[in-house]
């Protein structure tokens, strides 16, 4: 079974065969992915390594966690599953109860007779809009 741990502040800019040869020196068959930014495609100071075993994971986590890499003191720890969180981290740092999940809201409006003379409510918004930039039109003519 695959252990996942989660790999933290990482530089912005660091060169992966580094960090490679980091785990590397610790145990063989670690695999590491950096989390990347969609837009600009830097990292986003973290990222997720893939370990074989637990003995390994708990070397990788006791040599690794707190070491300097490229001036950041690298965070290693055991990552969460999405599934066993039972809180949002700002409940968690406030020791406040978690909060229930939101139910689903059908944003789009309907009604059972449609009055032809009345715009329709999910337009209503641009509708605004577009009455203000024609007048300003007409304003500055």
């Amino acid at each position: 079974m695959s252990i996942r741990l989660y790999v933290g502040n990482l530089p912005q800019t660091f060169d992966a065969k580094e960090l490679e040869a980091l785990f590397s020196a610790v145990g063989e068959g670690v695999r590491f992915k950096a989390v990347n930014d969609r837009d600009t495609g830097a990292c986003r100071g973290f990222g997720f390594a893939n370990v074989d075993d637990q003995k390994l994971a708990d070397t990788v986590i006791e040599q690794l966690n707190g070491k300097d890499f490229g001036g950041n003191a690298l965070r290693i720890e055991i990552s969460e599953r999405k599934e066993s969180r039972s809180a949002a981290p700002a409940e968690r740092r406030n020791g406040s109860a978690p909060t229930p999940a939101r139910k689903a809201v059908n944003k789009v409006v309907h009604a059972d007779n449609v009055d032809s003379e009345a715009p329709d409510p999910r337009w209503a918004g641009e509708l605004a809009k577009l009455k203000s930039l024609l007048a300003n039109q007409t304003a500055a003519v």
